[in-house]
This record gives C-alpha cells, structure tokens and sequence, in this order.
C-alpha cells in the first residue's frame, strides 16, 4: 500500500485493525484496569485511523520504525499477534518482553522481512528519534559502502507526539537527518497537548511544526489525521517522498486525544469546548460513513466487523490470561551475551559475522609505541578487515580527534566509515544504537569522560535492550571514551567516575593502563556481543611507562581476566588505569611482599583472581583515581568482607581521591590522586599490622 488510492480489502483491513484497536482500549478500560491485571494503560483513540494507515505503507524489507506509548495501532498494522499486544501489558510470560518491560513499550524483531521492523520503544519521552537516524544512516551506507541493493527504496521512521518535538533527542535527529539527507520520515500525531501542557507552553506560538519551515533539507507535509481522503494522501506524499530517495520528511497530522494521557487521566485541565471538539474530530464515525458511502461496508456489515474484533480480543484476553508468570528463576538471564543463544536482532553476531582469528598470546613487534598510537593501528586493522566498522564523533574525521587517536583513518577509509558528528553527545550514542541494530559495528567517541553526560539515556536505554526485550534485540557498540587527569586536571575534562558504567545494566566496562592492553581489550571489545565502555586516560595516551611493542593484529584480551605485574606474599594491592604504574612503582621497595594486581576491565572484574591473591596475603589495598565515597573500590572491599572476612588479617583498605571534582592546580591535583609516597605509606602500615 504506497498510494492515496486504497482498494476494498485494504480499507477493509484499516477498518478491522481501527476496531480491534477500539476493542482492546475497550476491554482493558472496563475489565483489566479495574481487575489489576493492567496497570499502564494508554488508549490510542483518535491517534489510530492515521498509524494503522501509515503502518500498512511501511512494507518494505528494510524499514524500520520507532514508536512510543501510545503506538500499539501501528505496531498491530506492522502485523503483532493479537495475543502478544494484549498479554504484555498484563506482564504475561511469553510476550514480546517476558514480563520485564512495560506492556506498551514493545518491539517488534519482523523476522518474516514483511514490513518494518519496530526498534525496542524506550519509557524516556524523545528518546525514540536519534536511533532511527542511525538506522536511516545504515540504509545509505548498507547502498553506497557495501552496494546492498536490499536497501533501496527503505524508510526509517519515527513517530511522536507534539510535544517530544521539545526533547533534545527531536533535535539532535533532526540535525543527523537533514544535515546529512537521510532517509528519515518524521511522523509527528499532534493533539495539543502533553499530558496536561498544552503546546503554547512547548514552543513559541504553540505550532513546532511551524517554526520548522525554513529549515533545510527537510519536506514538511502537513493536515488532517482523521479524514478518509485527505489522511491517506498525506501519508503516501510523505512515504514517497523518503522512498525515492528525495531525503528527510516531518510529517505532522493533527489528531485528536479522545482519552487523558492514561485511563486514570481525567483531563480536568482541559476545557469543556476542546473536548467536545476533539470528540467531535474522532476518525472512526468517518471512517465508518465514508466506507458505507463508497459501497464498502454498509451499517450492518460494519457492526458485524465490530462485533467479530470484540470477540476476537476477548478471546485473545482470555488465551492471554491463561499464559503462566515469567520463571523468575530466569530473572538475571540475558543482561549480556550468550553465546549459545544469541539475539534476533542486532549486532554483528545476529548475522553470523565471522571474523578472523584470534589469539591471547601477545606477539611483540617493532619499537615501544605509546597508547595512542596502539588505537589507532587497532582501529586500522579493524576497519580495514571488516566493512562493517564505522568510527565516528566530534572531531574523529580529518582532524583526527582532539586527542590524536584516529589521525589519518579519515584520509584512509574514507568518509562513510570515519567521519565527523554534530555536537550532539544523544545524537551520537542514539545514532550509534540505529547502526548496531541494522547489524553494523559502530565505534562513537566521545571526547571527555565528563560529555557523557548528555547521553546518558541513550546510554542506559542501549544497555538494558537485551534484558527487556528478553534477548530480542541487542546493541553492541564500543564507545571510546577519554577520560581522567592529564597533565592537569579539571573539573570539565578530568573526570574519572567509570563506577557509573559499571553499575548501568548491560555494560563492559575496560580500562587499560598500557599499549599492549588497549590493543588486547580493544580488538576484543570490537569483536564482541556486548556493548562497551572503552575507557582511554588521558595521562596514559603518551606517557613513557604505558608505551609498549605493538602485540599482533591477532591479539586479544578476554574480559574479566586481570593481570599480575608483581608478586608477594605479604599484601595485595588491586587497582587500574592511571594508578597501576604508581602502584607498581611503589611496591619496588616491598619486593616479595607485595603482589599489585591489574584488573583491567572492571564489568566483568576478575573476582576469582582477587579472592585468590588476597587469600593468600591476608590483606588488600585497593587504589583508584576516582572519588572514595561509592567508586568501585567500594564493591572490591564489600565482596573480600561478605567473601574472606575469616581470611582477613587486617581491614580491607581503600586509598583513592576524596569527594571533589578534579582540580586544575598541579599542586591540588596531586594532593587529591594517591602519589607514590602515600601508595608506599599505606603498604608499609598494612604490612606492619
């Protein structure tokens, strides 16, 4: 269905999906809400004549869309099971989540390549949009770079309501999509209001859509998204426009809310006259005359229709009702990867990529090359060997990023594989979930540790995908991410805190304190199934004791596998990044007392290693950069007390950076990062006790 000019049986199928719509917002209203078995419900009434007609059009193998809440009438025309749309939301096993998620927030995997796959929604309002930029990306480069013909002619669409046009997520797709001609449709149900803010509180004017207008690179087509003639050519114009490679499209259809945000929403804050008016604009009464006026389906026929999608629902509820809880023995299944059971959608590894051997043992070659210059031949190899590889951020592209790291990869690989981003840290881990999701590898960067900060939904919408969508959907990605004290220190660009990665669901977490191990966990990270913090510090990107012989193109670093660099017998000092060279350096003096362990990656962290050494010595210090109060260091010591307490023969000790933001003074710098001497005193007291 790609044009305004439907046939009986297509307007047949809208009406069938806008009262099966009805019937199930019917029924969970009337009977699941007041019997408890329902909890979130939000009616699509008045939003729905428009998604169902819009997702009939979105059947292309290679779409792919975005929805929120109040999307279920369009993921139903995508072709969802009856029974899955009204089990979910009852938190049945067997759904599209197994329980774990939001019944309204579903995803669709469309493994049949009928239509359009549905991205897993995410609860954050504005979230859905850069991830379908990413996707929309893929399309041109799955085209251009790997001459994939599949993909021509595929949409990636968003849909959202008035007001996530206020989101900063709406803008930075909108920024990815037109600056680069993107094949992204923008579909926009504007009802006025969200929840209770009307639009006049939204933007200046109350209208988004025109404030837009002069906007470039970007068709907007605009009107009625209740009418049976005027909805359905709005819609074609608006696909076609993106199908034919014309580039981005916002389309925005007026619709009424027939509901509050929810069932328990009153709309008390409404007047008396808008909702008259919008009961008055409901599409389904014009739907029904204007098919009865066509000599589609006449009165009679359409209360058959109604009748019959009643008790189909009806039917389907029941079946639903009778599907048993979710095991919660498998409560803590699929946070990461299984390799014996690898997810539906996403990734390298859903599509069976083979990659080149590999080895752990390092094969040391040529001069001492500092950290810098090990990722970047990392990141060369690995573009070179696989197409499927896209690095990219702010400044990665012909500068070569603000640190020196992808120096030439630009000049080398070429634009579509390395290349510059807007200012937009959302838009850059957003897009990179869209890439990961079409099967790519991507590898964002973002500058500084502390810039992460704006991303942080994506971030954490990315890391829990697996989990709530019950291993459906996965987005592995390795994101690079330069952080800690350099030769100064501040508050903006020194932040350490890598304690808040590894306590977001579903993220590795590495960071290498020399050549050799960024090499190693690097090629492992992008060759894996999970998605990854790469933690590169900055006072270890050219410092001497970091540089060491590039290790081998073949070389890896298994996670969770922490390293010795000395051993002893009397004290075990764990630690990583920036402090393992003061702690080696320190434990020169104790040579057979003390055994400093690396660990390397710190989601997973080698516990069994750490138990075993401090086993074996009776005490522990751990060391890290990052403040005292909640810093990993804190997990290290609550695992050897709940673990070894018997075994301790002193306190677990922790000697780390006080509660402060990083200073920019060298002399307040160094007062705050354990030094040498106070990494010497702390030994020297613990082996004294």
């Amino acid at each position: 269905m790609n044009t305004d000019t439907l046939n009986s049986d297509q307007w047949q199928k809208v009406a069938k999906l806008l009262l099966t719509s009805r019937a199930v917002d019917d029924i969970e209203e009337q009977v699941l809400v007041p019997e408890k078995r329902v909890f979130n419900q939000f009616s699509s009434r008045g939003h729905d004549f428009a998604q169902i007609l819009l997702g009939l059009m979105m059947n292309h193998p290679k779409d792919a869309a975005t929805g929120y809440y109040r999307s279920r009438p369009f993921v139903l025309s995508l072709g969802l099971d009856l029974e899955e749309a009204v089990a979910a939301p009852m938190a049945k096993s067997g759904s599209y989540s197994d329980g774990r998620d939001i019944g309204v927030v579903c995803n669709y995997p469309n493994l049949e390549n009928k239509g359009a796959m549905l991205f897993p929604m995410c609860g954050g309002v504005g979230a859905q949009y850069s991830p379908i930029s990413g996707w929309a990306q893929s399309i041109t480069y799955h085209l251009n770079e790997l001459k994939d013909e599949s993909y021509r002619g595929a949409v990636a669409l968003s849909m959202g309501g008035d007001s996530s046009m206020s989101t900063s997520g709406f803008w930075a797709a909108l920024n990815i999509s037109t600056t680069n001609n993107l094949p992204h449709l923008f579909y926009i149900e504007d009802n006025g209001y969200g929840i209770s803010v009307p639009q006049e509180v939204q933007t200046p004017g109350g209208d988004q859509v025109a404030n837009l207008s002069a906007y470039k690179n970007l068709l907007i087509v605009d009107g009625d998204g209740t009418d049976p003639l005027e909805t359905p050519a709005l819609i074609a114009k608006a696909v076609n426009h993106v199908r034919s490679g014309k580039g981005t499209c916002l389309l925005r259809l007026k619709v009424p809310r027939l509901c509050g945000h929810t069932f328990q929403d009153t709309q008390t804050y409404k007047p008396a006259h808008l909702i008259d008016e919008d009961q008055a604009r409901d599409p389904e009464p014009k739907l029904k005359e204007y098919l009865n006026s066509q000599g589609i389906m006449d009165d009679l026929a359409w209360q058959a229709l109604s009748q019959a999608c009643t008790l189909e629902v009806a039917a389907a509820v029941e079946k639903a009702k009778n599907r048993p809880e979710p095991n919660p023995d498998t409560l803590t299944d699929h946070v990461f990867a299984d390799s014996a059971n690898v997810q539906l959608r996403g990734g390298l590894h859903a599509q069976g990529h083979k990659f080149p051997e590999h080895t752990l043992i390092s094969k040391p070659s040529g001069p001492r090359q500092n950290m810098l210059a090990a990722i970047r031949k990392t990141l060369d190899f690995e573009l070179s060997n696989n197409p499927k590889v896209l690095v990219f951020g702010e400044d990665v592209g012909p500068k070569g990023g603000v640190h020196g790291a992808t120096l030439e990869l630009h000049n080398k690989h070429g634009q579509n594989r390395v290349f510059d981003t807007s200012l937009s840290e959302e838009g850059i881990i957003g897009r990179s979930i869209g890439l990961a999701l079409s099967g790519l590898m991507p590898v964002p960067e973002i500058q500084f540790r502390k810039y992460a900060e704006p991303a942080a939904e994506q971030l954490s919408d990315a890391g829990i995908m697996r989990w709530r969508t019950n291993n459906q959907f996965a987005a592995p990605m390795v994101v690079r991410l330069p952080g800690g004290y350099a030769r100064r220190g501040d508050p903006w660009h020194s932040m350490s805190d890598e304690v808040e990665w590894i306590h977001k669901v579903g993220w590795q977490v590495a960071m290498p304190s020399n050549a050799e191990d960024a090499v190693g966990l690097l090629r492992y990270a992008l060759r894996d199934n999970n998605p990854t913090i790469f933690f590169e510090h900055r006072a270890l990107l050219d410092n001497p004791w970091s540089r060491r012989p590039y290790p081998g193109d073949d070389y890896v670093i298994e996670f969770g596998v922490a390293k010795h660099l000395t051993q002893g017998n009397d004290l075990t000092i764990v630690t990583w990044g920036a402090m393992v060279e003061r702690c080696e350096n320190a434990a020169v003096d104790f040579e057979g007392q003390v055994e400093v362990i690396d660990l390397r990656t710190l989601q997973p962290w080698d516990k069994d290693a750490v138990l075993n050494s401090v086993t074996k010595t009776g005490k522990c210090l751990i060391v890290h950069e990052d403040n005292k109060t909640a810093g990993f260091g804190a997990e290290i010591a609550a695992c050897l007390t709940e673990e070894l307490f018997f075994e301790l023969d002193a306190p677990v000790k922790r000697l780390a950076s006080p509660d402060i933001p990083s200073a920019h003074n060298i002399h307040l710098l160094e007062r705050a990062l354990p030094s040498v001497e106070r990494i010497k005193s702390n030994i020297a007291e613990l082996i004294a006790l």
